[in-house]
């Protein structure tokens, strides 16, 4: 613990910055969790949710794993998404990838890591099912991009097709998934175009998402 007391040194002085500025806040917050929504992204240190929307603890229900993706046999992320749709009653899923993704490079390059190719294997399906659009593009700084956007699009598409959105939608509750990227270089998020309501926009909006982000 001695080789990481400054990270407690940052965690009393963030705790004492929070209170400074609402004293009741933890109180508060040790309540209840009550976000509006559900943030599903990349593992990468690079991308924190909270702080890129800027919101506080308590305010975005998070799951994030290696290229953000929404695997159908996944019980973890499954599980988090039902929690977030089910009990926490969250108004918006969001998927967020970002450029620069290692696990989407590592696919486009055909690396090899060990374990964590099988868990690519599901971005690998992304690139081969666009590999004619990916193939016409340029070079490989546009496919790589291009490709981080495509797994997003994909991963939304995987999202609205869970049991969890699909009871929702049927019970009349209020939910929108949204198909978001973050750019590392400069801090900020983008809209690719893709946020479906109900389960008859999801193939409309897909295709719109498809043709329209390039």
């Amino acid at each position: 613990m001695r080789e990481l007391s400054h990270l407690f040194a940052n965690n009393r002085s963030w705790a004492s910055q929070i209170l400074a500025e609402d004293p009741e806040f933890f109180q508060k917050l040790s309540q209840q969790q009550a976000p509006q929504y559900f943030w599903i992204g990349c593992s990468d240190s690079r991308v924190p949710a909270n702080q890129i929307t800027g919101l506080l603890p308590g305010e975005m229900f998070v799951h994030r794993n290696v290229a953000n993706v929404i695997p159908p046999t996944d019980l973890n992320c499954l599980s988090a998404l039902q929690f977030a749709v089910d009990v926490l009653k969250v108004r918006h899923v969001i998927v967020c990838g970002h450029y620069g993704c290692g696990g989407v490079r590592a696919v486009l390059r055909n690396q090899q890591f060990g374990l964590v190719d099988t868990w690519l294997e599901h971005v690998q399906r992304v690139a081969r099912k666009h590999a004619t659009q990916l193939d016409g593009l340029d070079n490989e700084i546009e496919r790589f991009d291009r490709l981080c956007e495509l797994n997003v699009i994909e991963q939304v598409v995987s999202a609205c097709q869970t049991d969890s959105v699909q009871h929702a939608w049927q019970r009349g509750q209020r939910l929108a998934v949204h198909g978001w990227i973050y750019a590392v270089n400069d801090g900020l998020l983008r809209d690719l175009g893709l946020c479906v309501t109900r389960p008859e926009e999801l193939e409309p909006a897909f295709q719109e998402a498809i043709q329209g982000v390039r």
